[in-house]
Protein backbone atom coordinates (compact mmCIF):
# COMPACT_ATOMS: atom_id res chain seq x y z
CA UNK A 1 0.00 0.00 0.00
CA UNK A 2 1.75 3.52 -0.85
CA UNK A 3 1.64 6.04 1.18
CA UNK A 4 2.67 10.19 0.81
CA UNK A 5 3.70 11.02 4.39
CA UNK A 6 4.11 15.20 4.92
CA UNK A 7 5.57 16.83 7.65
CA UNK A 8 7.01 20.18 8.28
CA UNK A 9 3.68 22.12 8.45
CA UNK A 10 3.14 24.85 11.49
CA UNK A 11 3.04 28.29 12.51
CA UNK A 12 5.26 31.11 11.45
CA UNK A 13 5.56 34.91 11.44
CA UNK A 14 5.48 37.07 8.16
CA UNK A 15 8.59 36.54 6.95
CA UNK A 16 10.10 33.40 8.23
CA UNK A 17 10.32 30.46 6.43
CA UNK A 18 9.56 26.32 6.90
CA UNK A 19 10.61 23.35 4.78
CA UNK A 20 8.08 20.63 4.20
CA UNK A 21 8.96 16.67 3.67
CA UNK A 22 6.94 14.52 1.81
CA UNK A 23 8.23 10.97 1.75
CA UNK A 24 6.48 7.94 0.08
CA UNK A 25 6.38 4.55 1.71
CA UNK A 26 5.06 0.93 0.55
CA UNK A 27 5.88 -1.44 -2.65
CA UNK A 28 5.81 0.08 -6.12
CA UNK A 29 7.72 0.34 -9.08
CA UNK A 30 9.05 3.86 -9.48
CA UNK A 31 7.94 7.76 -8.57
CA UNK A 32 7.51 10.05 -11.27
CA UNK A 33 6.46 13.60 -11.42
CA UNK A 34 5.80 15.19 -7.92
CA UNK A 35 4.22 18.03 -6.42
CA UNK A 36 2.90 20.37 -3.87
CA UNK A 37 -0.92 21.25 -4.01
CA UNK A 38 -2.63 24.10 -1.42
CA UNK A 39 -5.88 24.52 -0.71
CA UNK A 40 -7.80 27.03 2.00
CA UNK A 41 -11.53 26.76 3.08
CA UNK A 42 -13.99 27.42 0.19
CA UNK A 43 -11.13 27.38 -2.11
CA UNK A 44 -10.46 24.81 -5.13
CA UNK A 45 -7.00 22.73 -4.51
CA UNK A 46 -4.29 24.37 -6.35
CA UNK A 47 -0.62 23.86 -7.56
CA UNK A 48 2.40 25.34 -5.91
CA UNK A 49 5.15 23.73 -7.36
CA UNK A 50 6.00 20.63 -9.18
CA UNK A 51 9.26 18.57 -9.71
CA UNK A 52 9.86 15.82 -12.49
CA UNK A 53 11.87 12.84 -11.88
CA UNK A 54 14.83 13.83 -14.05
CA UNK A 55 14.28 17.50 -11.35
CA UNK A 56 12.64 20.06 -13.61
CA UNK A 57 10.61 22.24 -11.88
CA UNK A 58 7.75 24.30 -12.19
CA UNK A 59 5.69 26.93 -9.44
CA UNK A 60 2.92 28.65 -9.44
CA UNK A 61 3.08 32.97 -9.94
CA UNK A 62 2.15 33.54 -6.73
CA UNK A 63 5.31 31.75 -5.29
CA UNK A 64 8.29 32.29 -7.90
CA UNK A 65 11.04 33.48 -6.53
CA UNK A 66 10.42 32.69 -2.67
CA UNK A 67 9.49 28.88 -2.56
CA UNK A 68 11.93 26.12 -4.10
CA UNK A 69 10.80 21.78 -4.60
CA UNK A 70 13.63 19.51 -4.49
CA UNK A 71 13.78 15.86 -4.76
CA UNK A 72 16.10 12.93 -3.46
CA UNK A 73 15.25 9.99 -5.26
CA UNK A 74 17.22 7.75 -2.89
CA UNK A 75 15.10 8.54 -0.08
CA UNK A 76 11.56 9.25 -1.70
CA UNK A 77 10.90 12.12 -0.16
CA UNK A 78 10.56 15.75 -2.08
CA UNK A 79 10.72 19.12 -0.07
CA UNK A 80 9.14 22.43 -0.62
CA UNK A 81 11.68 25.27 0.86
CA UNK A 82 9.36 28.18 1.46
CA UNK A 83 11.02 31.63 2.12
CA UNK A 84 9.58 34.99 2.84
CA UNK A 85 5.96 33.95 3.95
CA UNK A 86 3.30 35.98 4.10
CA UNK A 87 -1.07 35.43 5.70
CA UNK A 88 -1.56 34.91 1.76
CA UNK A 89 0.25 31.49 1.63
CA UNK A 90 -1.68 30.18 4.85
CA UNK A 91 -3.21 27.19 3.82
CA UNK A 92 -3.25 23.62 4.07
CA UNK A 93 -0.36 21.60 1.51
CA UNK A 94 -0.65 18.45 0.07
CA UNK A 95 2.11 16.15 -1.29
CA UNK A 96 1.04 14.67 -4.68
CA UNK A 97 2.73 11.98 -6.81
CA UNK A 98 2.22 10.45 -9.91
CA UNK A 99 3.77 6.27 -8.72
CA UNK A 100 4.11 3.27 -10.91
CA UNK A 101 3.33 0.15 -9.16
CA UNK A 102 3.95 -2.52 -10.99
CA UNK A 103 5.45 -1.20 -14.41
CA UNK A 104 6.34 1.94 -15.81
CA UNK A 105 3.20 1.86 -18.37
CA UNK A 106 0.76 1.20 -14.79
CA UNK A 107 0.26 4.34 -12.62
CA UNK A 108 -1.94 6.33 -10.47
CA UNK A 109 -1.94 9.79 -8.57
CA UNK A 110 -1.54 9.38 -4.90
CA UNK A 111 -2.20 12.51 -2.29
CA UNK A 112 -0.07 12.83 1.20
CA UNK A 113 -2.51 13.85 4.08
CA UNK A 114 -2.46 17.61 4.07
CA UNK A 115 -0.02 19.64 6.59
CA UNK A 116 -1.56 22.72 7.71
CA UNK A 117 0.86 26.18 7.83
CA UNK A 118 -0.21 29.23 8.69
CA UNK A 119 1.60 32.41 9.06
CA UNK A 120 0.32 34.94 11.06
CA UNK A 121 2.46 37.51 13.58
Amino acid sequence: QVQLVESGGGLVQPGGSLRLSCTASGSFFAIGDMGWYRQTPGNQREMVASITGSGRTNYADSVKGRFFVSRDNSKKTIYLRMNSLNAADTAVYYCHGIIAIKTVYETSDYWGQGTQVTVSS
